[in-house]
């Protein structure tokens, strides 16, 4: 009675005094509102206390008499000064990122179909004790705990046609992609492949894809990518080769399989926190052993990735020796699973499946993986010959077509092609176009004043003593080694991961003279490496200096240490051949012109003077302590190069290269 009493008092005194006076005698709008909403709830608790006791029907209808002069004074106070009030507390939230606006629409749809925890994941459970939606990850969480909330009844919700539009493209779009002018496939160049093929390779183009993908890997769907992602964080905070390589006297079996389950545990529990229904589907009451193809799977991802992109993944020495480990038997049977399946290949993917050969015999498939490059070329030839690979991707996709070997597929296998294009390209250019300016600006049979390619032992750390042909001949027999090594780099580390993963193949913990490294014999690298000797001597004709290949030695202890040094090849190459190509963009401005021409005599004197040094001095034998670590063996022409690149900051043309973008040897540029 004593609330009934204080509200006919406020009715009275808003009647007497007006709208204005009111908001002054009875406090402030907001302090109103506040006080009539907490005498709602008491009086919507009363009343259902009321309802359930059943026993006192005058205070009942008090109660409800109650309540509706109470929503009939809330009608008369939300007038447009309370609305403004409103309007602004709202405005204020809302910029103050407090609370999301939403339309009726979707608050509506997201009461029905999300869950009522989180509300951003739809809802695919019904408790019916609760009364609520909920995802299943929440609906766990929220009923973990309490005998009877783990007695709780569900339902399944069917998921919901207009959150499942919003995953689909709209029609607009798609007719507006049909209606793209279409292109004849008479237009396409079928010449392309002149410039994917070396010259001694096989003719036809589909025998020539048909050995090619062999060793090319397929590229990675968005799932992989997901599990690839969760790889890489586990071998970043991994120990594994601190621990295991290193001198100890204890069981060193036990302690590889202690790190490989340490392993799998951490990239499990990653695992299941990126995903928790999968998580929880994979290892829930389960062992390593039951998860063996979930392994497999990941680690192959892993390795499939590295080989794509060799720049990526600097963990991936860890991930390697760790499968090496696991491959010894004495391993593979403590630990009761294999961790090791051969690559997905392109080839692999379609052999088995029908038209899958045919596929790669097409002479289409040159067209549709080739890589088009935008250099002196307008606009509309780069868009048209987008579209012509476009179209050829899509004939191809549509002709080979079948319930075995979708278009999804196909288009798959054509884009790993053509990042094996791609990886051609950015590997194997930079040592044809320093093979094309060591011919353009030096000759075999002559040589201009103070440009002599000349080197002899004692002088300017060489180690070999070579007259100007004789260096010429070593350079472009070591450029044209390198150009073949990347040609061949993807059939090279198949076969290194072959030697590596060989559990006949024992490696051996041995100080090479820069620390413990694991040297291992690598017979099918080495036999490979042979082939790819005897077609550069083929090429060139003759050869200068030593034709050993170190590999299983202190020099290149293992396949992985080899594969590493080659890869290094561009990130040698590129920068330098960055640095020449935007010379003459660095001639436009005034003050550096003068300062080449008062520097360096000029722009072509500036470009000689760079590839002179390089070529003698990056081919001189030196790099290491001892004749036979470095000097003119087929290892050794490398460490030179390395070496040249260590002492890049004392060279008189350092700055041209800092003016034309030059960071490092490290891949950057």
């Amino acid at each position: 009675m004593k609330a009934l009493n204080l509200f006919r008092h406020s009715l009275h005194s808003k009647n007497k005094k007006g709208k204005e006076n009111s908001l002054h005698s009875s406090g402030s709008l907001s302090d109103k509102i506040g006080e009539t909403d907490s005498e709602i709830i008491k009086d919507k608790k009363e009343i259902n206390s009321n309802n359930c006791a059943g026993n006192n029907s005058e205070s009942s209808c008090l109660q409800k008499m109650e309540s509706q002069n109470k929503n009939k004074f809330l009608n008369d106070i939300l007038t447009k000064d309370y609305q403004d009030v409103v309007d602004e507390n709202l405005e204020t939230k809302f910029n103050n990122n407090e609370e999301l606006i939403r339309d009726a629409e979707t608050q509506k749809m997201i009461e029905e179909y999300y869950c009522v925890e989180c509300e951003d994941q739809p809802a695919t459970l019904y408790c019916e004790q609760c009364l609520d939606n909920y995802c299943e990850v929440c609906f766990k969480n929220q009923h973990r705990k309490g005998k009877l909330r783990q007695k709780h009844q569900t339902k399944e919700i069917k998921p919901n046609e207009k959150i499942i539009e919003n995953a689909v493209l709209n029609e607009n779009t798609i007719n507006q992609i049909k209606s793209e002018p279409n292109i004849d496939l008479s237009e396409i160049n079928f010449d392309v492949s002149k410039s994917i093929f070396s010259n001694n390779d096989i003719q036809e183009v589909g025998e020539w894809y048909v050995e090619r993908t062999k060793y090319i890997p397929l590229r990675l769907t968005y799932e992989e990518r997901k599990y690839l992602r969760l790889l890489e964080a586990t071998l970043n905070v991994s120990e594994y080769t601190d621990k295991i390589d290193i001198i100890v006297y204890s069981n060193r079996a036990k302690r590889i399989v202690n790190q490989i389950k340490e392993f799998c545990s951490i990239l499990s529990g990653l695992v299941l926190s990126a995903n928790y229904r999968e998580g929880q589907r994979l290892f829930q009451n389960k062992s390593f052993e039951d998860n063996e193809k979930f392994f497999q799977d990941i680690f192959e991802i892993g390795r499939r990735y590295k080989i794509t992109t060799p720049e990526k993944m600097p963990d991936y020495g860890k991930l390697i020796y760790l499968l090496q480990d696991s491959q010894i038997e004495e391993i593979k049977d403590m630990l009761g699973f294999n961790c090791c399946i051969p690559l997905k290949t392109v080839y692999n993917f379609l052999e088995n499946r029908k038209n899958g050969i045919k596929l790669l015999q097409d002479n289409i498939i040159a067209v549709a993986t080739q890589e088009i490059l935008p250099t002196n070329k307008t606009r509309n030839q780069i868009q048209k010959e987008i579209k012509i690979k476009e179209n050829a991707i899509e004939h191809l996709a549509k002709k080979y077509a079948n319930p075995e070997l979708s278009k999804d597929d196909i288009k798959r296998c054509l884009y790993s092609i053509g990042d094996n294009h791609a990886y051609l390209r950015a590997n194997k250019d930079p040592c044809t176009k320093m093979i094309d300016y060591l011919k353009k600006y030096f000759k075999p049979d002559k040589y201009e004043p103070n440009y002599s390619l000349a080197i002899q032992m004692g002088r300017n750390t060489s180690r070999l003593t070579h007259n100007h042909e004789k260096q010429y001949n070593y350079v472009l027999q070591s450029l044209t080694l390198w150009k073949e090594i990347a040609h061949e780099m993807y059939k090279l580390w198949t076969l290194a991961e072959e030697d590596l993963l060989s559990g006949d193949n024992i490696y051996r913990l041995r100080d090479t003279g820069q620390g413990l490294n694991r040297v291992q014999n690598a017979p099918r690298v080495s036999r490979t490496m042979q082939s790819i000797l005897y077609k550069a001597q083929c090429d060139i004709g003759s050869w200068v200096g030593s034709s050993v290949i170190h590999l299983g030695d202190h020099n290149v202890p293992n396949a992985f240490m080899f594969i590493d040094k080659y890869t290094q090849v561009s990130s040698i190459l590129n920068p330098i051949c960055i640095c020449l190509d935007h010379i003459d963009e660095l001639c436009n401005d005034e003050g550096i012109s003068s300062y080449i021409d008062r520097e360096f005599g000029g722009l072509e004197t500036l470009k000689k003077t760079i590839l002179a040094d390089f070529f003698k001095y990056a081919f001189n034998g030196s790099g290491a302590d001892n004749f036979f670590d470095a000097g003119s063996c087929i290892d050794g022409r490398l460490t030179s190069a390395w070496h040249w690149c260590s002492q890049i900051e004392k060279k008189s043309f350092f700055p041209i290269f800092l003016l034309t973008g030059f960071v490092g040897f490290n891949g950057t540029i």
